[in-house]
């Protein structure tokens, strides 16, 4: 519960700051919750091999720490400039810190989203499950100021790294395996300044309920996750205007943003036995905005 102190009672506002692109949280203040400390397991992921993307900062962190303290093996990939904060959420799960394999490189590279998921198999004998979080998101106020390079950027990372990974798994992926995506309610209520980020939301949703149904005689279930405002580097790093910063998150019914640790355990679930029956589900975690 310090956390929730933390956002409501400690500071009241969050400190203007901005960062190039993609940007590293261990300089972003307050540095995220993304359960470090402060997630605790129930095996509920033993000997399952799984594969995420964005894994160095944010929600992707928190899933992996949580995967990885759940008793799963799991790949981590980020870009190869988030080296420093792949490296320290290695190191934060200590003896467990061999449960984690990191591999680099750029998701807007079709070849290289191949070769990760073949050597995410070779590195872990085997795949149950791949959940994408890595994204792209860069807020600007008129159409006319999204450059083609922007878009490429953000469909490339937000959509077809998506779409080349899973195409890739589909090889390699066990029997019974799931697939997560990451979404946001931003699919459903789109931010005027996020107008490209929130097109690739909602194509991400539309994607994993038709995918859903495609894979289902396979037995392998796809669902999605659908933050709502989330503290992570994303924001500080282009993600919205620094006027928006100070009372990020605060319009929500619970009157603060999330913590990445708070969103990880959804997908603990969607990975786990427990969801066994659950799929082409979008799970909103928005601290009650709809």
């Amino acid at each position: 519960m310090n956390n929730i102190k933390h956002f409501t009672e400690s500071l009241k506002e969050f400190p203007k700051q901005r960062q190039s692109p993609p940007g590293l949280q261990k300089k972003m203040v307050p540095v995220p919750d993304c359960g470090e400390e402060s997630y605790h397991a129930c095996n509920q992921l033993c000997g399952k091999k799984m594969l995420v993307t964005g894994g160095d900062s944010g929600i992707g962190r928190a899933v992996a720490i949580a995967y990885a303290k759940e008793g799963a093996k799991v790949v981590v990939n980020y870009l190869p400039s988030e080296e420093e904060d792949a490296l320290e959420m290695k190191a934060s799960l200590k003896e467990l810190k061999d449960n984690v394999i990191l591999i680099p490189g750029d998701l807007r590279e079709e070849s290289f989203c191949k070769k990760l998921v073949k050597e995410a198999y070779n590195q872990l004998q085997g795949l149950d499950n791949i959940t994408l979080v890595a994204g792209y998101q860069q807020y600007q106020y008129r159409i006319e100021d999204i450059s083609t390079e922007q878009l490429d950027n953000t469909f490339k990372i937000n959509v077809y790294s998506m779409f080349w990974i899973i195409r890739e798994a589909l090889t390699y992926l066990s029997e019974s395996g799931s697939i997560i995506t990451t979404t946001s309610i931003q699919a459903d209520k789109p931010s005027s300044h996020l107008l490209d980020y929130a097109t690739t939301k909602g194509a991400i949703k539309t994607f994993t309920r038709g995918l859903a149904l495609q894979l289902a005689n396979k037995n392998i279930r796809v669902n999605s996750v659908a933050p709502g405002p989330i503290w992570t580097v994303l924001q500080v790093a282009g993600g919205q205007p620094q006027d928006n910063l100070p009372t990020f998150g605060q319009n929500t019914p619970l009157e603060r943003p999330g913590e990445p640790y708070e969103v990880a355990g959804v997908y603990v679930f969607l990975a786990s036995d427990k969801a066994s029956y659950i799929t082409g589900e979008i799970v909103k975690v928005t601290g009650g905005e709809w």
